[in-house]
């Protein structure tokens, strides 16, 4: 059976897709920075090992790989855990380096640590690469500089990669505005219950794991409502 790892699992488009995927037979390796979050959000599915930690963690991150080692090659990384910085979003001329860096170890250099350390076996599986990416990569939004130049980033990660690693699908994918606990943290005391939830996004992620087309940046809207896409040969 199909093999994922998904990180950030615990909440939002990565506990949703986890489910999604352990629903169609997946094997997965999941994790997330609260125990108790991914305790409860695995807790009815069958054939995951759920690891909590933080993913800019070396020694986490080897923890993760050797539990895809002991399930067989790996079809599919979801490098879906992300941190938004500080709350209320500061403009750039405010932002603490400090804060900055730690952006930037969670959005770019983690999940270019899991691929730099998953990809033979990826390649083995000739599996897809999905990096969880934003609008704020390509749209200027005052106050989102920390967190949009950081997937702004890993778009560019993403786009190299697949230059470089022609058998492997490599997607920097857009799930545009969702109701999650990071969406509320970017606007504290708004409301946001006119977003949607993760779950409708997640028929949009799986059709790119399914038809595989080929690597790039893929918006879920587009994905929803576009033509049928190249399947890979």
């Amino acid at each position: 059976m199909p093999v994922a790892l998904i990180t950030g699992a615990s909440r939002g488009l990565g506990r949703v897709t986890a489910r999604a995927l352990a629903d169609r037979g997946w094997s997965l390796v999941v994790d997330a920075r609260r125990d108790a979050d991914l305790a409860d959000a695995t807790r009815e599915i069958p054939r995951v090992v759920a690891i909590p930690g933080d993913v800019t963690d070396p020694g986490h991150r080897a923890d993760l790989v050797a539990a895809v080692q002991r399930l067989g090659p790996l079809d599919v990384l979801v490098n879906n855990a992300s941190s938004l910085g500080p709350s209320p979003l500061p403009p750039l001329r405010e932002y603490g380096l400090g804060q900055l860096r730690r952006v930037y170890e969670t959005n770019v250099l983690a999940p270019l640590a899991l691929i730099q350390l998953l990809a033979d076996s990826l390649g083995a599986a000739s599996g897809a690469v999905i990096n969880v990416s934003s609008d704020a990569a390509v749209e200027a939004y005052q106050g989102w500089g920390g967190y949009g130049s950081a997937k702004a980033a890993l778009d560019q990660v993403t786009a190299v990669l697949a230059a470089e690693e022609p058998g492997l699908r490599c997607y920097a994918f857009d799930p545009g505005d969702m109701r999650t606990e990071m969406a509320q943290q970017a606007f504290p005391g708004e409301d946001i219950s006119d977003r949607p939830e993760p779950e409708t996004v997640v028929p949009a992620l799986l059709r790119l794991i399914d038809e595989r087309p080929s690597s790039g940046r893929y918006r879920a809207a587009d994905l929803a409502i576009a033509a049928p896409a190249e399947v890979r040969s």
